[in-house]
């Protein structure tokens, strides 16, 4: 592995724990859009991490955010699945011509509209999984539905908008 491939993920983990944890964990709107960036790490892991050291990875850090939401396993199981089906859902998305495995995940690498369709699939499953276990019940069935919605658009939205202010165009 290169020493970017080690660097540049210690440093997202800083990044996204921070604003996760500092900025985007009392932030909300109307009690219904969640802001989680904190899975912008996840789908940003270099693809020549190993399947596994990338679960791993997802748990650890899932438990941390878990620590300090007092959630109780809720954002480690949906950290562990996005990062499980990470590579079958970058597989359905890869272009014709494939890709350089070391290349890294961000818009300016491969794409608004590749990156954009792989970030917004994650960022649905992830938040499909975590309102599902938070509500566990059928009672508030629409109100999940309306925090899945509210937050996979304002997650997906947040995203974006770094990966455009992080991450400058390759010349």
């Amino acid at each position: 592995m290169r020493s970017r491939t080690i660097i540049m993920p210690i440093l997202l983990i800083i990044l996204f724990w921070v604003l996760q944890i500092l900025i985007f964990r009392n932030f909300a709107f109307f009690n219904m859009a969640f802001c989680y960036i904190y899975i912008g790490f996840i789908l940003m892991l270099p693809y020549e991490i190993p399947h596994m050291l990338t679960m791993v990875i997802a748990m650890a850090f899932g438990f941390t955010i878990d620590v300090f939401y007092d959630t109780i396993g809720m954002h480690m199981a949906a950290s562990v699945f996005i990062a499980y089906i990470r590579p079958y859902v970058i597989n359905v998305l890869t272009p014709r011509g494939g890709y350089d495995a070391t290349m890294e995940i961000s818009i300016q690498s491969l794409g608004f509209q590749w990156f954009a369709s792989y970030a917004a699939v994650l960022i649905f499953i992830h938040h499909t999984l975590l309102f599902a276990i938070e509500a566990w019940g059928l009672n508030v069935f629409f109100q999940a539905i309306g925090k899945i919605v509210l937050s996979s658009i304002f997650t997906f939205g947040v995203f974006t908008l770094l990966q455009f202010l992080l991450f400058s165009r390759k010349r």
